[in-house]
């Protein structure tokens, strides 16, 4: 029994005498649940303290498991729960009766927060869009950025993306040259706009087939000047005649925008059967809107 992040790095000969198990990850109630029930005990035995020695708020475990971690399991939250046991075993041998880790004083134990805890974008904004994408952590948020520009017609993309996101966007690009009428944009869009696509984290490589919507609504966004709605997500591809492709890992794909708070997330159609899938919890929190057009997400995302 052995177990993987991403299975796609199993070698082939390896993969098919293997019976897979997929299990998605923990929420983030399920998370603070374990650490407040199992782990912090465990770690605290584990460097000799005493029931008494050490008290660590619920808040704390809450600003754990969203600025120091980013992952589907629990390991990384552990490692910091250890760090603090040491720390308090530190500070008892110097003479303190009890630690007590609080919203005050966390960052002495923990040192400073590795991620932030809200990436995705806040507000209504032209030419940005909330995508959900898949890593070997788990679900993420991935905000698209689009600048169109007076120019040539040149087409620009950063953010380590990979040739699938890459050619997505050509995809969007070209689904919005044939529909620029009924969009609204100016035909000639191709000949005197320069468009730039960022994913922010430039160092992160970044790839996948299931930004093809969310890069279509940024491009349409800022070709149009109409705002994309800050209180939605959405995961799928694109053909470029305007169809909604489906995607994987729609399970990760919701806890990520369950853990961002985010109530309305655009799927595939054809994607509808997976939802069963996700958590009780998860599913009753999230509008989980159905499409197969591209024309359909866009009805939704933009103001």
């Amino acid at each position: 029994i052995t177990t993987a992040n991403d299975i796609s790095n199993i070698p082939p000969a390896l993969f098919d005498r293997l019976e897979i198990i997929e299990i998605s990850g923990y929420t983030q109630r399920e998370k603070e649940e374990i650490a407040k029930r199992y782990l912090i005990k465990k770690e605290m035995e584990n460097n000799g303290l005493c029931k008494d020695d050490l008290n660590i708020s619920d808040p704390v475990i809450e600003k754990i498991i969203k600025s120091y971690t980013r992952e589907a399991g629990v390991r990384s939250l552990e490692r910091n729960i250890a760090k603090i046991c040491r720390r308090a075993v530190k500070e008892i041998l110097e003479g303190k009766e009890k630690v007590n880790v609080s919203m005050r004083n966390y960052e002495k134990y923990l040192g400073k927060e590795r991620f932030f805890e809200d990436q995705r974008l806040k507000e209504d904004k032209i030419g940005i869009a909330n995508g959900l994408a898949w890593t070997q952590v788990g679900g993420t948020i991935l905000t698209i950025e689009v600048n169109a520009m007076d120019g040539k017609g040149a087409n620009l993309f950063t953010g380590s993306l990979g040739d699938v996101m890459k050619e997505s966007a050509q995809a969007a690009i070209s689904y919005l040259r044939k529909n620029s009428k009924d969009l609204g944009i100016d035909k000639d869009f191709y000949k005197n706009k320069d468009i730039h696509v960022h994913v922010p984290e430039g160092a992160t490589p970044k790839d996948g087939p299931s930004a093809g919507i969310t890069m279509t609504t940024a491009i349409a966004s800022a070709l149009t000047g109409k705002k994309v709605r800050s209180d939605l997500a959405m995961t799928g591809e694109v053909t470029i005649t305007g169809e909604v492709l489906p995607i994987g890992g729609l399970k990760e794909k919701a806890l990520a925008a369950y853990a961002y708070d985010i109530k309305n997330v655009i799927i595939p159609k054809e994607n509808e059967k997976d939802i069963e899938d996700i958590d009780k919890e998860v599913r009753e929190k999230i509008n989980f809107i159905k499409v197969s057009k591209v024309s359909e997400v866009l009805k939704e995302a933009l103001l």
